[in-house]
């Protein structure tokens, strides 16, 4: 049953309306000329001017053989007029008629009987010029060709945006027939997901005469609902004669291979952009699990939506043997990235986690056989093999985890771990190119892993050399109270050979140490150990400052390639004196109580391994509540400060208290804010601190005195 709506559309279709000029009648210039029972012209029409060149006022009331028709054709025109009028037959055909001009025109005639209300016979010919009619017919022709022929899909559609014409490509294309297409919209036929865009596009060409050249669509039709294909189309609206919208034609052109190169094209320049990028981002420092977590980062989100860097717990701790594995291995989670905060990230094993897998584990089963594992689409079996625990496992479906990857780390031929990928949100699975992209990936990582690990081992070796060398908490010292402090570089490759020391001597006095052999390494601590003991041994000696470092320098000049800067000092707290020798050292810093820190002035004297050159002795006075600050340069030394530059702030920090009007840090906070406030974390140097305070004291026993009253 038709709706109002319905009987509305139609009475509209049934209206009477004006036809603009330019249509096919007047493309044609039919013209239509009426004849009486004699021959006699009675009725011509304004297009037959057009055809025959006569105007009506010259045609009328002749005799039509007479005025059109050469004379050796009016024989066969009047037997065919006979007829027509005598029979009703009507008559169709080409007949060539003269022309005002005195030419001869091929003029298409139809003729037919007409009766008046009379019952007077009269003759109507409907004529149109052969040539037009030709080339008319042949556009026509060419035109349906063009369309039916076509490999380029075209469709018409109305302004409903209903099909009216669809050719055979585009039935090929769509999978569906023509017959299937007209009367129906866009939105009844095809599957896209963007069908409403596309249909948003066609009205507006409709509105605006504006066409959409070259449009990219990627979907599927009933033709491969298996493969996305591509193709190019382009809306362009049909008009009429005078400009009448007639509706909008699209062309659709299969670009799927096109397509597809791009795509693959594409996929190659983000595997180049992506490896690049790792290449920059992996390995910027020797820390194993920054190394580990760079490498999770630069495969989240282009490569994965989860990655994961699990490593041997024997290869950390060098217990790793080239024997054949077939058990159980301890993994150690390095490193883990996500690019969504979703639950699959929380079900991931935590950078520091340990945790034994079988070898039914895929990542088990990796590191066994130093060969990737994929699972291009998992389920629930498989992600029971990939996650800790069954709760893991489901927290990972319900993630939406569907593919799988796990490569090996390998370097120098040893299997280090395993590089684990998961895809969520990213729909496509894990394939052959992911494979060889995460390999090359874990490749350059896996050198910087196993180059961090050790050197984390020499360096951790090193530094527990250099600390054992060091000395342990003072003995309480006489008028004196010290504190101090190392700390290692922190982005550094080696440990380098800076060292204290607080020595107690006779009568009181107190040795304070502070040197660096310069180098780094377990040799350099190795350096600075015997460089230690030998400055002890003289210092017991009760030899002034400038003699122990005479000796020093001899004992350095033996040890190959090293020389070192030092500071020795001797305080004395009954004579609140203290005597100082500079080999090569940075200055120290006095704090008289209530004054602005100043570095003291020294001879610099020579490094220490220079040989031949003298130090001499310096004394100053350091009285109750005066502090001694001593350090190496890895305090204050940058590459991107003046020297100069640095000491002032040294100073600055150091009178912050005074000018703030704060009584003075306790020497232990002192110590502390100095090293926060001077060092970076990317600092390449060590730095050996230490802070004396002169306390009051008594007089000194009888006998505690040196000769010479040192």
């Amino acid at each position: 049953m038709a709706t109002d709506a319905s009987f509305g559309e139609e009475a509209r279709t049934h209206q009477a309306e004006p036809t603009p000029p330019g249509g096919l009648l007047d493309l044609l210039s039919v013209s239509a000329v009426v004849l009486d029972s004699g021959g006699r012209i009675v009725f011509w029409s304004p297009q037959a001017s057009e055809v025959f060149g006569y105007t009506a006022e010259e045609a009328l009331g002749r005799y039509a053989a007479r005025l059109l028709v050469h004379e050796e054709h009016r024989e066969l025109v009047t037997q065919l007029f006979a007829e027509v009028l005598g029979t009703g037959t009507s008559w169709a055909g080409a007949f060539p008629v003269r022309h005002k001009d005195g030419g001869t025109r091929l003029v298409e005639f139809r003729n037919m009987r007409l009766l008046d209300d009379l019952g007077d016979v009269y003759a109507l010919g409907i004529a149109a010029d052969r040539g037009t009619l030709d080339r008319i017919e042949t556009e026509l022709a060419l035109s349906e060709r063009l369309v039916s022929q076509s490999p380029i899909g075209i469709a018409l559609l109305d302004a409903d945006l209903r099909y009216v014409l669809v050719n055979p490509a585009l039935e090929r294309i769509d999978g569906i027939s023509a017959a299937d297409h007209i009367g129906r919209r866009p939105h009844d036929i095809l599957p896209f997901a963007a069908i409403d865009t596309i249909e948003s596009a066609l009205r507006q060409v409709l509105v605006t005469g504006t066409p959409l050249i070259d449009q990219y669509i990627v979907g599927r039709t009933e033709a491969d609902p298996d493969e996305d294909h591509a193709w190019s189309v382009s809306y362009y609206r049909i008009e009429g004669a005078g400009g009448r919208v007639i509706g909008v034609a699209h062309s659709v052109v299969d670009v799927t291979e096109r397509h597809r190169a791009a795509t693959e094209a594409d996929r190659a320049r983000r595997r180049l952009a992506l490896i690049a990028d790792a290449s920059a981002r992996v390995g910027t420092t020797l820390e194993v699990e920054q190394t580990a977590q760079e490498l999770a980062n630069a495969a989240v989100p282009d490569l994965a939506d989860v990655a994961a860097v699990d490593v041997l717990d024997a290869v950390l701790a060098f217990r790793r043997t080239t024997a054949s594995h077939e058990g159980p291995e301890l993994f150690r989670a390095l490193a883990v990235a996500g690019a969504h905060p979703a639950e699959d990230l929380a079900a991931a094993d935590e950078a520091g986690d340990l945790a034994a897998y079988g070898p039914d584990r895929l990542i088990t089963r990796c590191v066994h056989t130093g060969q990737p594992v994929v699972v291009a689409h998992t389920g629930q079996d498989d992600l029971l093999h990939i996650a800790r625990d069954p709760a893991a496992a489901a927290a990972f479906a319900r993630a939406g985890v569907h593919s799988y990857l796990a490569v090996p780390l390998i370097a120098h031929n040893e299997v280090l771990g395993a590089f684990d990928l998961l895809r969520t949100r990213n729909p496509l699975p894990f394939d052959e190119d992911d494979v060889i992209l995460a390999g090359e990936l874990a490749a350059r990582a896996a050198v910087a892993i196993d180059n961090a690990r050790w050197h984390q081992s020499v360096r951790n070796s090193a530094e527990t050399l250099q600390r054992s060398l060091l000395p342990g908490i003072p003995p309480r010292l006489t008028g004196l109270e010290v504190v101090s402090h190392y700390q290692p570089a922190q982005a550094s490759s080696e440990i380098g050979g800076d060292w204290y020391d607080v020595i107690p001597l006779a009568g009181d006095r107190t040795a304070l140490v502070v040197g660096d052999v310069m180098g780094n390494g377990i040799d350099a601590a190795a350096a600075m150990g015997r460089l230690r003991t030998v400055t002890c041994a003289y210092a017991d000696l009760g030899l002034v400052p400038d003699e122990v470092l005479r000796h020093l320098d001899k004992i350095t000049c033996g040890l190959e390639r090293y020389i070192a800067t030092c500071l020795y000092a001797v305080h004395d707290p009954h004579r609140h004196q203290c005597d100082i020798a500079n080999a090569g050292h940075l200055p120290p810093v006095l704090i008289r109580a209530g004054q602005r820190p100043a570095l003291l002035d020294l001879p610099t004297g020579a490094p220490l391994g220079v040989g031949g050159v003298p130090f001499s002795t310096t004394a100053f006075d350091l009285r109750p509540g005066d502090r001694l600050v001593l350090y190496t340069d890895g305090l204050v030394e940058t590459r991107h400060h003046p020297i100069d530059e640095r000491l002032a702030t040294l100073l600055r920090i150091l009178d912050e208290p005074r000018v703030l009007g704060e009584p003075p840090r306790p020497l232990d906070e002192t110590c502390q804010w100095l090293l926060r406030a001077l060092r970076h974390p990317d600092d390449h140097d060590d730095v050996a601190l230490l802070i004396a305070q002169a306390r009051p004291v008594g007089p000194p026993r009888e006998g505690e005195r040196e000769p010479g009253g040192r």
